[in-house]
């Protein structure tokens, strides 16, 4: 089969799984927005941002060194349950520390009312540590529908827990529903915003009950070699992600502390959290991507044409992710509108903008960072990602205090320009890929164009003809390619 079909059929189905689900997620936001106030969201923000770091703690880069050593080490078998069993006790040690610590950790974020937050939190990210090395097993076995029916679920519950806990159970109580006296023994008002997170917890037991398959059918060797050698190769990613997740969530984290005393710090991080929503559908896409691509990009290593291949899919990701960009940003008014009128702020335009293009230049980077995982110098994506935090962190300590959350963006924006160009220079040293530069220049300059020019005209029907205009180009320009590009004959 033709590589680039296949890679865009498995970014189908996860799509089905991440996009799909996750756009169901999406639609929380308006809920969220209505019911508590930018303070209030805002704990969730800055929770989430402490979550996303611990996450990354707990995998310690033994996802991508699993789907490494799957395609090295004869016996599959062993590699899973190396990392699984590892994953297993970091994820208890870790679980019961914070557990038994929550009112400490509570008292330092400045939530000494809610412990239980923390420990919810704490079986959250165990849980899906652990049921990422089993995702990965799924992706690497290309049992794409499997995966996409247990990461459903999980959204669906959480979804459905959101709307009980956040709408009916208010509702019912209020109306002296026949079904009160059961949402008196499970609903409490007192919990409020907790609510989102306890969805969140169950949801995660749930999916990983689910992934327990897996699990019970491993092998449950522990290869000590392999584990050494799956560390040192996972290590370095751990570093990066580390480094990765300071560019993604640090101004989250920061906001509340390098704001000027005169603004409401958590009124300011849940406009901001609720902003960075905006820019779901590049996320989405972004993400799902990755899921298919990984693999992907490590099976094509093999193959004759691969770098051409890489090449190719370079090409058509930045022409996706650009539409996707002039589809959002032109059509902000109407975006806007799934959040709360409390959250209508005239800042929300330029941030959402922002954002939207610095995880396009995201997206590039991790195409382009292909080279060092291939190449096995992972010690460089932790270099790229170190030298990229340094940037987001300088930034935001010079920008926040001067021009608040927007000053977040544009530090996330530099900080991703700079990886790219940084990564595609040192990848021609070590790993040389032909993209086609002028190709992916012209593309991004198109959209840079058609982005401004249209704020002249401030029109619904210029914006849509400016999208139009785009994909006409592309089309045109990409079709000649098309029975070139579908002959497997280029692949063998």
């Amino acid at each position: 089969m033709n590589p680039l079909k296949k890679l865009a059929g498995q970014t189908v189905i996860y799509g089905l799984s991440s996009v799909v689900g996750r756009l169901l997620n999406y639609l929380l936001v308006p809920l969220y927005t209505r019911y508590f106030l930018p303070s209030e969201y805002g704990v969730v923000t800055e929770l989430y941002a402490y979550v996303a770091f611990l996450v990354v703690i707990l995998t310690y880069g033994i996802e991508t060194a699993f789907f490494r050593y799957s395609q090295k080490v004869p016996n599959k078998k062993s590699v899973y349950s190396t990392a699984l069993i590892s994953l297993l006790i970091t994820s208890c040690i870790f679980v019961s520390i914070i557990y038994f610590n929550a009112s400490p950790i509570s008292n330092w974020l400045h939530y000494p009312e809610f412990p239980e937050y923390i420990r919810w939190f704490a079986i959250i990210i165990g849980l899906d540590a652990v049921s990422a090395i089993s995702f990965a097993k799924l992706r690497e076995q290309n049992k794409a529908s499997r995966f996409a029916l247990v990461r459903l679920l999980n959204i669906f519950i959480n979804i459905g827990l959101n709307l009980f806990f956040i709408i009916y159970c208010p509702y019912a109580l209020e109306k002296g529903l026949s079904s009160v006296e059961f949402v008196n023994s499970v609903y409490s008002a007192d919990i409020g915003v907790g609510y989102i997170f306890l969805a969140n917890l169950i949801a995660s037991v749930v999916t990983f009950l689910m992934l327990l398959p897996e699990m019970i059918k491993s092998v449950w060797i522990f290869d000590k070699s392999l584990w050494k050698q799956m560390m040192i190769y996972g290590l370095p990613l751990l570093i990066a992600g580390l480094a990765g997740m300071t560019n993604e969530t640090i101004d989250r984290i920061l906001l509340k502390h390098l704001l000027p005393s005169t603004v409401n710090s958590s009124s300011e991080l849940g406009l901001y959290g609720a902003f960075y929503k905006l820019s779901i559908l590049m996320i989405l896409f972004i993400q799902t991507f990755r899921f298919a691509a990984e693999p992907f990009f490590f099976a094509q290593e093999k193959e004759k044409n691969a770098r051409k291949v890489y090449a190719d899919v370079m090409k058509y990701f930045v022409i996706i992710t650009s539409f996707i960009f002039l589809s959002v940003s032109l059509f902000y008014d109407f975006i806007i509108l799934f959040l709360g009128e409390n959250y209508h702020d005239p800042r929300g335009f330029k941030v959402v903008s922002i954002l939207l293009a610095a995880n396009l230049f995201l997206g590039i980077y991790y195409n382009i960072s292909i080279w060092y995982k291939l190449s096995e110098k992972t010690k460089y994506g932790a270099y790229l990602s170190m030298f990229g935090a340094v940037i987001t962190l300088c930034l935001n300590f010079i920008l926040i205090p001067k021009i608040g959350f927007v000053g977040s963006a544009w530090a996330t924006l530099i900080c991703y320009v700079s990886m790219t160009v940084a990564s595609y220079y040192l990848g021609r040293k070590h790993y040389k890929i032909p993209y086609p530069l002028k190709r992916i220049s012209f593309y991004l300059g198109l959209v840079a164009v058609l982005y401004f020019t249209s704020m002249l005209f401030n029109s619904h029907i210029i914006s849509s003809l400016y999208v139009l205009i785009f994909i006409s180009i592309a089309f045109y320009l990409e079709k000649p390619k098309k029975a070139v590009i579908s002959n497997p004959k280029l692949f063998n």
